[in-house]
């Protein structure tokens, strides 16, 4: 799974998210190609919620079937 797809799955918009930080999008983008998505979602869970807060995505997407 590409990281942006995973933010995008999590309502984050990666393009914002990546344009108003970016040191943490470079972090996180890092980090996450080293583990499995579930992984990363238990140790940012917390982070990802406030993330989803400042950099909510405005179209639906549902999870691929």
């Amino acid at each position: 799974m590409e990281f942006e797809a995973y933010l995008r799955l999590k309502k984050i918009d990666p393009q914002t998210f990546s344009t108003v930080d970016p040191d943490r999008y470079a972090e996180w983008k890092a980090l996450f190609v080293t583990m499995h998505p579930e992984s990363f979602t238990a140790q940012k869970k917390f982070l990802v919620n406030e993330i989803r807060r400042r950099y909510h995505l405005k179209e639906d997407v549902s999870k691929p079937q």
